[in-house]
C-alpha cells in the first residue's frame, strides 16, 4: 500500500448551494499560505468554481479544450486513463496560483466520472478490486501531487450535493468544515448533511472490514472541524437583528444535527462543546467580495481605494480562522 501524504485533507461542505464555499476556501487558503503553509486546492466540482475564480476564463477554456489530449492538465486529464480503462492515473502538474498555493484545475468532464462512481460503488460493495481502486482514484492523485509538492494542507472544492463524487471526497478527508449562511434554508439543510455523513461513515466501516487484504482504502473518518457563520450584516458591532436569530438557530442545529449525530458513531468525530465547534464568522463584505471575485484574489489582496478598513477586517477574521485550523489539526486527540 502506498504511504498517505502527511498533508491534512479538508473540505468545506454543505449540500445547500449559495453558502460561499469557494470564496471561503480561497480566503482560508490565502491566510494559511500567509502563515507559511503550502496549500493544494483540488477542484472536484464539475462546475469548476474554484478554477473559474482563480484563473482567467480564456485560460480555463483552453485547459478544458485540451483536457482529453496529452497536454491535458485538469483533474479529468489525470483520472481519464483509469476511467476509460486504458491505464493508471496520470500525474498532472499543479498550477501555482501564488506563493505557496497550488491548484489542480477542475473539469466539466468530471461529471462523467461521477456517473461511473455509481457502478464503482456497487463493485466496492461486491468486494471487487476495481471498485476500491476507482473509489480512491482522486485520493491517489492528490496523494502523489501533495507528496511531490511538499503540501501541508489540501482543500477540496466540491459541488452542493450528496452525490457519489462528494461521498468519495468526504471519505478521503481528515476534516470537514461547514459554511452556514444566516437563513432558514441553511438551518434546515444541516439535518440531511449530518445524517448523510453518518451513513457514509458507517457504511464505509463495514466495507473496510470486508475488503480484501492489501487493498488501498479511503480512511473514511472525516472529523467535524467546525462551522463558519456568514452572510450576515453587522450593526453597532454585533450581528444585526434578524440575522442573530438564525445565528442562534444554526448553532443549535449544528449541535443536534451534526455533532450529536457524528458522536453517536464515534466520539472522536466531533467536539462536544458548542464553543469549540465555531471556527469563525465572516460578515457580508459586499463590494469588497465582488471586487475580489472579479480579480480572482482573496479579500486581503484587494487594493482599491476606500476599502482599506474592510480589507483589514477581512484579513483579521481569516487569519484567526487559519490559526484555529492549524491549532486544531495539530492535535489528533483534540476531539475527545
Amino acid at each position: 500500500m502506498k504511504p498517505r501524504s502527511p498533508a491534512k485533507r479538508i473540505v468545506l461542505y454543505n449540500h445547500k448551494g449559495g453558502v460561499g464555499k469557494t470564496t471561503l476556501t480561497v480566503n482560508i487558503a490565502a491566510a494559511l499560505a500567509n502563515a507559511g503553509k503550502r496549500i493544494l486546492l483540488v477542484d472536484a466540482d464539475p462546475q469548476c468554481n474554484i478554477t473559474s475564480y482563480l484563473v482567467n476564463a480564456d485560460v480555463v477554456n483552453k485547459w478544458l479544450d485540451e483536457s482529453d489530449s496529452e497536454k491535458g492538465m485538469t483533474i479529468w486529464s489525470a483520472i481519464k486513463p483509469f476511467t476509460e480503462g486504458t491505464g493508471e492515473i496520470r500525474i498532472v502538474k499543479p498550477v501555482e496560483r501564488r506563493s505557496k498555493i497550488f491548484l489542480i484545475p477542475g473539469d466539466i468532464k468530471l461529471s462523467e466520472f461521477e456517473q461511473e462512481l455509481h457502478d464503482i460503488w456497487a463493485d466496492v460493495i461486491k468486494r471487487r478490486v476495481r471498485g476500491f481502486k476507482g473509489s480512491s482514484v482522486i485520493s491517489d492523485l492528490v496523494n502523489e501531487i501533495s507528496i511531490k509538492s511538499n503540501i501541508d494542507y489540501i482543500f477540496y472544492d466540491v459541488g452542493p450535493n450528496i452525490g457519489p463524487l462528494n461521498r468519495a471526497v468526504l471519505l478521503d478527508c481528515d476534516y470537514f468544515i461547514v459554511p452556514a449562511a444566516c437563513d432558514l434554508f441553511s438551518t434546515r439543510a444541516l439535518s440531511t448533511l449530518g445524517h448523510s455523513l453518518s451513513a457514509w461513515i458507517r457504511e464505509w466501516e463495514i466495507i473496510t472490514q470486508l475488503a480484501p487484504d492489501n487493498t488501498q482504502l479511503l480512511p473514511g473518518r472525516p472529523k467535524f472541524l467546525g462551522y463558519i457563520l456568514q452572510r450576515f450584516r453587522v450593526y453597532g458591532g454585533a450581528i444585526a437583528e434578524g440575522y442573530s436569530y438564525y445565528a442562534t438557530q444554526l448553532e443549535k442545529a449544528i449541535q443536534a444535527d451534526i455533532v450529536s449525530v457524528l458522536r453517536r458513531v464515534d466520539k472522536t468525530l466531533a467536539h462536544a462543546s458548542p464553543s469549540a465547534n465555531k471556527l469563525g464568522q465572516v460578515k457580508d463584505f459586499g463590494k469588497l467580495a465582488t471586487v475580489a471575485q472579479d480579480k480572482g484574489i482573496e479579500f486581503s489582496a484587494v487594493t482599491n481605494p476606500g476599502m482599506a478598513a474592510q480589507r483589514a477586517e477581512a484579513k483579521a477574521e481569516f487569519d484567526a480562522i487559519a490559526k484555529r485550523i492549524i491549532e486544531r489539526t495539530l492535535v489528533e486527540d483534540d476531539f475527545l
